[in-house]
């Protein structure tokens, strides 16, 4: 069966977002100064919790190196969750690699990160052939949505800021149906504004990468079968475009090109390029938090999981209300036990700040996400996940 997710994801917090949406930070790579070696380093961990003191009262700590790396898209808030935990945790190192979701899944596969960022799961099969290097024999996996973001849609056009598209005209453009801004397509759906008869330089995604699985997700069910090409997190050989690489390359194609149109996390958005509202039903809706967190209430959670495996199943067909359906849910993966103890105790530790109220409002003000703390069905499902680590 699959549990039904509630409509919102806490007033309270949600407010927030909104309040803070406006404050995305610009991504930022890895301090070259702590790039990834590998995941055991010089680890050691007192305790594996982070709280100030344990049942006895005694003050508890957490000393070591963390790796971690892959979606681009958690960049921004990458950089305040570990600025966050460090402040709280000064003996702890957290490096983080946006290498892109495919990337750091390989990576952590292989052992070379002690926790992966994915905007995409790794699927049942994978988790049963088993072979993570970090992860004991045996360990599953835990993966755990912490970052909801809504994908924006981003373009270059003189004297235009925003635009309205719906699925189909996305999609047509991205498989080179459409190929002028002043196509009789865009024009409908902008009564009023002046589109230049102006090539369109449709700009994907170089590397393996969530955040184009969940663009093409979004195509695959909402365009009515413009998009053939089915969910996938690599950019289909057969279409033209221009490719960049990660999230930030995509955004500066686009503030580059004249004509430019392309798909990225919101965080990387706001500024120098329009932006386009989706259609939705019979409106237009355009990208914000808590349009991204109605999204996530018309969705389901994956069944064929265990309960520490919380994947969910994004429903881009809804059509009612204030909903942005073109969504990405990012995950932190880890092992449910890990090979040496001291590395399970940090990645507990650190994902543990990451989904707590303090972790969430960071996300919110540095990258415009919608914070998960505050929904009675997705955070206790999210907290038992994380404290099962060992």
């Amino acid at each position: 069966m699959r549990s039904r997710l509630l409509p919102t994801v806490g007033a309270a917090a949600l407010t927030a977002a909104l309040a803070l949406s406006g404050c995305a930070a610009n991504e930022s790579g890895p301090d070259p100064s702590s790039t990834p070696s590998d995941t055991s380093g010089d680890s050691t961990a007192e305790s594996p919790q982070t709280d100030p003191t344990d049942d006895g009262g005694a003050a508890v700590s957490l000393s070591g190196t963390l790796n971690g790396g892959g979606a681009s898209s958690q960049g921004p808030a990458q950089e305040a969750w570990r600025a966050g935990f460090s402040g709280l945790n000064p003996g702890v190192t957290v490096n983080y690699d946006p290498t892109g979701s495919g990337d750091g899944r390989k990576a952590f596969s292989e052992g070379g990160l002690a926790f992966a960022g994915s905007d995409s799961a790794f699927g049942p099969d994978e988790i049963a052939a088993g072979g993570f290097g970090s992860c004991a024999d045996g360990s599953g996996l835990i993966e755990v949505p912490v970052y909801i973001s809504p994908i924006a849609v981003g373009f270059n056009l003189p004297g235009v800021d925003s635009l309205n598209l719906d699925a189909a005209t996305v999609a047509s453009i991205f498989t080179g149906q459409i190929t002028a801004w002043n196509d009789p397509a865009i024009v409908e759906q902008n009564d009023g504004t002046d589109l230049p008869d102006l090539a369109i330089t449709a700009v994907h995604r170089a590397d393996s990468s969530g955040t184009t699985a969940n663009f093409t997700d979004y195509l695959d069910q909402a365009s009515g079968g413009v998009w053939t090409e089915g969910s996938v997190e690599d950019w289909p050989d057969s279409l033209q475009g221009e490719a960049a690489e990660s999230t930030s390359g995509v955004a500066e194609t686009i503030v580059g090109t004249e004509g430019a149109i392309g798909y990225l996390d919101a965080s990387r958005a706001a500024g120098a390029m329009g932006t386009a509202a989706i259609k939705v039903g019979e409106n237009y809706v355009s990208y914000s938090p808590a349009a991204a967190a109605a999204a996530v209430g018309g969705s389901t959670f994956q069944s064929d999981r265990s309960a520490g495996d919380v994947v969910v199943d994004i429903d881009r067909t809804i059509d009612s209300g204030e909903v942005y359906p073109l969504i990405l849910i990012s995950y932190l993966i880890g092992c449910e036990t890990y090979a040496d103890p001291s590395q399970g105790a940090l990645v507990k530790g650190y994902l543990e700040y990451v989904a707590s109220p303090e972790g969430q409002a960071e996300a919110a003000a540095n990258a415009g996400s919608a914070p998960i703390t505050g929904d009675p069905n997705v955070e206790p499902k999210v907290a038992a996940a994380i404290a099962s680590i060992q």
